[in-house]
Formats: C-alpha cells, sequence, structure tokens
C-alpha cells in the first residue's frame, strides 16, 4: 500500500459539496508519536488534500470538519507521505481507524457499515492474489504439460472464485458502496461475435460501446472520488467514441442531463470535458468546446468557477467560434505591399491557403521557403492560392523577404496603425481573434467559398488534405 501522495493537476477541479452535517475521523497509529497525517480523497488518478492534523505522542490524529465529506474513496497518508490507507467515505462520518504502518493490511475501521464490506473484500482478494500469483509462477516454472494444465486450472479455480465474491457483493448489497465500485471496475463485455466482413466489426464496435459505462450510473456523486473514474472516462472519449465533434458533443450532453442530479458528478465531468478540449487534439475538436462555453458556461451553469477561470473560458471561446471547421471565414481587409487595399474575399480560387507569419519568426523562416515551393511545384497549376498576411509591424523587414525569396505571386498582405487602431475604436475583433493566431506561422485552408476545411495544420498535413480535397472534388 505504499504511494507518493499527488497533488490534482486537472485546471478547473477545486470544488467542495456542502451539507448539513460534520465529520470526525480519528486515527490511531502506534507507529508514529508526533508528525502531521493528512486525510486525503482520490479525485482522478491522484490524491487531493481534505484536511491534516499533528499526531499526539500517544499516536492519535483527529480530523474534524463543520461539513460532511463528499462520499468516495479516502486515504490516510501518514507522515512522511510514503504510506497510506484506504477507507470508504458514505453517508456515516464518525469514523475511528487503527492502524499499524507495520501491517497496513491489517487496518481497522469502524463506525461505517460500508467499512466493513470494503475491509472484508481487501482481505480476501489479498488471499486470492497470493493464490493466483503463485499458480502463474508454477505454471511458468512447469515442466511437463500435466504441470501446465493443473496449475492453469488452479489459477482459473481462484479467479473463478474472486468474480463469484464480486458478483456475490452486487447481489446481496446491491446499494452498498461497494457494490457500486466493484460495478464502475469491471472492464466492458467483449463482443464474441467473429469479424469477418466489414459490418460484423462495425457490429462488435457498436456492442463494446454500447456496454461501455454498464455498471456506472452518472447520478452517483460517489464514482467520482475513486481512482478508476476518470481513466476509463479519458479512455472514453479518447479512444472508444468517434472523433466528429457531432458525436462527441451528443454524447457529453446525455451524459451531463443524467448527471445533473448528482451535484459533484455534473462538476467533475463538466471541468474535465472543458479541459478536454480546450486545446483539442484534433483539427474540429474546437466545436466541442464552443458548444460546451455557448450551453453551459455561458449560460451561469457553472457558479462554482472563479473570474479569473470564466475569463480563460470566455476569451478562448470566442477566439474559436470564429473559425470553426465548415463554417465561412471572416474576411480580412488587409492592403498589399504597395498600400492597395487587397481584401480576402476578392482572392478567386479554387481553393484559398491563408498564412498569419512574421519575417523575424524562426519557425516562419523555415517554413515559409517550403510552403512556397510546394506551391510552385503542386498548387499554383491547380488554381490554389496563397493570401499571406504579415502579423507584427516589421514592414521593411516584410517586404525585403519577399523581394529577397521570390513570393511575390501570392497576395502579400498587412494591416496599417491606422486600420489597426480604427478598427479597435470600433470595438472590433482583430483578425488575431478571428483566425485565433497565437504562434507563427498559422495555416488555414479555405474552399471556393471561402468556407474553412482545415486550419492550423503543417504546410505537409496542409497539403495533404489539398489533394484529398481536389481527389474528391473531381
Amino acid at each position: 500500500m505504499k504511494k507518493k501522495l499527488l497533488y490534482l493537476s486537472i485546471s478547473f477541479c477545486a470544488f467542495s459539496a456542502s451539507f448539513a452535517q460534520g465529520y470526525k475521523v480519528t486515527l490511531q497509529t502506534p507507529s508514529y508519536k508526533s508528525g502531521i497525517a493528512f486525510l486525503t480523497y482520490h479525485w482522478g488518478k491522484n490524491l487531493n488534500i481534505e484536511d491534516s492534523a499533528a499526531i499526539n505522542n500517544q499516536g492519535v490524529a483527529l480530523f474534524k470538519g463543520a461539513k460532511a465529506l463528499p462520499p468516495g474513496i479516502y486515504s490516510i497518508v501518514f507522515p512522511g507521505k510514503n504510506l497510506t490507507a484506504d477507507f470508504f467515505v458514505d453517508k456515516e462520518q464518525v469514523i475511528n481507524i487503527k492502524a499499524d504502518t507495520t501491517d497496513l493490511s491489517n487496518m481497522v475501521v469502524t463506525g461505517t457499515k460500508e467499512n466493513v464490506l470494503f475491509q472484508q473484500y481487501q482481505k480476501f482478494i489479498a488471499v486470492k492474489g497470493v493464490q493466483m500469483q503463485k499458480e502463474r509462477a508454477a505454471y511458468n516454472a512447469s515442466g511437463t504439460k500435466k504441470d501446465s494444465v493443473s496449475h492453469e486450472d488452479n489459477y482459473n479455480r481462484y479467479n473463478s472464485e474472486l468474480n463469484e465474491y464480486r458478483n456475490g457483493v452486487v447481489k446481496n448489497q446491491p446499494n452498498s458502496m461497494m457494490a457500486s465500485l466493484l460495478n464502475a471496475m469491471k472492464e466492458p463485455p467483449y463482443p464474441t461475435k467473429k469479424p469477418v466482413t466489414r459490418q460484423d466489426s462495425l457490429d462488435n464496435y457498436h456492442y463494446y460501446k454500447a456496454h461501455y459505462w454498464d455498471g456506472i450510473t452518472f447520478m452517483d456523486d460517489r464514482i467520482v472520488r475513486t481512482p478508476f473514474f476518470l481513466p476509463k472516462l479519458e479512455r472514453y472519449y479518447r479512444e472508444v467514441i468517434p472523433q466528429e465533434s457531432d458525436s462527441i458533443i451528443k454524447d457529453l450532453d446525455y451524459k451531463l442531463l443524467l448527471a445533473r442530479t448528482a451535484p459533484e458528478m455534473y462538476k467533475f465531468l463538466l471541468n474535465w470535458l472543458t479541459d478536454e478540449y480546450l486545446n483539442p487534439k484534433y483539427m474540429g475538436q474546437d466545436a466541442v468546446f464552443v458548444h460546451l462555453f455557448e450551453k453551459y458556461h455561458s449560460q451561469g451553469l457553472t457558479p462554482w468557477l472563479n473570474e479569473k477561470q470564466m475569463e480563460t473560458i470566455t476569451r478562448r471561446a470566442y477566439m474559436q467560434m470564429a473559425n470553426l471547421i465548415g463554417e465561412k471565414a471572416a474576411n480580412l481587409e488587409m492592403v498589399d505591399t504597395a498600400g492597395k487595399s487587397s481584401p480576402l474575399y476578392n482572392v478567386t480560387a479554387d481553393y484559398t491557403v491563408v498564412i498569419f507569419w512574421d519575417p523575424t519568426c524562426g519557425h516562419c523562416k523555415e517554413e515559409v521557403p517550403r510552403i512556397d515551393s510546394i506551391y510552385q511545384a503542386s498548387w499554383k497549376g491547380k488554381n490554389v492560392k496563397i493570401y499571406a498576411v504579415l502579423t507584427e509591424e516589421q514592414k521593411p523587414a516584410w517586404i525585403r523577404y519577399i523581394n529577397e525569396h521570390h513570393i511575390t505571386d501570392w497576395v502579400n498582405v498587412y494591416q496599417t496603425k491606422e486600420m489597426a487602431e480604427a478598427e479597435s475604436a470600433a470595438q472590433k475583433a482583430s483578425f488575431r481573434q478571428l483566425y485565433d493566431v497565437t504562434q507563427t506561422p498559422t495555416l488555414f485552408l479555405l474552399d471556393k467559398e471561402k468556407r474553412i476545411i482545415g486550419k492550423k495544420l503543417s504546410f505537409l498535413q496542409l497539403n495533404d488534405l489539398l489533394q484529398v480535397k481536389m481527389k474528391n472534388g473531381k
């Protein structure tokens, strides 16, 4: 039971629930006569500190609070932060713990019926775990087929006994926290249908996805404060569900609807989803974050967030909502190197590559010549044009770079200082906000109608997308 004490890393996770009653957890540990012990709770993959207490010279520490603890799996972290001991907290919140750190497997928790089940379970799996480990080792060391078959049978028998014990708890104590956690720990059932055709594979996938959350209810706050809920959630949204924004939005709306009756679950889900899609890993998933902002955050449904957090979310949402995939790109009123007006929407092309860059940016110096090479070799002859926007006030260096690198057949434009000031005075969004330009170079791909079909791609990714689009277009 040795662990390190970790601190929660999710950006928006700090909140606590209010209950009518308080809590009192008394720790008796003869191994210590001094030091600070911590009362912590599982949150995601880590431990969060709920309370701390000094251990007196009799080995006793008292944790006490006026508000009840939200239900879940809690841990005592002993002085030195190297040893932890788990226990359950539910409705009964006057709890006594006797723990000798030389043998934490015999820790005794009284005052709560939930921990009786938990301790019985721990002792049972400790025995079965040793038995199964011995049979696995004996199987690996087997010298004959008869021995290996015997040890395999023994291992399977012990494993069946363990599963039967778990199923017995779920059946006989269905409303207990132990039953909820055992259900939540179960792996989704794998389909037994042998995939022969593509439809077979699809059927297997849909079966697995449909049963992924079997045993977990999103209306149970207790599941949040466990070490296994977050990994399951991460895997689902990153690997199981289709990565299209529409599929993700439909799914999360349903789960958040279920969770509205469980405040801790609702907060955890909405905070994690906001964090996950604030800076999405895949192009187009920023629509998920914008949806979360419009339907939840901007409607006052996240009162636990502070002003700074809301400001961050709001600013990021406005940076993204103006340039979603499939939407028309904002027109850019810019002037060319000669000072002549040259708006984006004046560019006539089957595809337009919009580049935001700066001639003093080291990465731009590497990428711009490469982009021009592929433009000259492939894009230019297929009615693709480049609309290149200067992001900084570097006009002399900009013109010098254009001429030295012979990119004069691009539509090279910039915004004058006067234009920027007038835009600001009129409280209009800047090009940085409209195109979410936070670094250079930033590349967008627009179709004939100036709809965004690719954004924030490398030039090689953009080229691949362009080739696919041109092929499908034909």
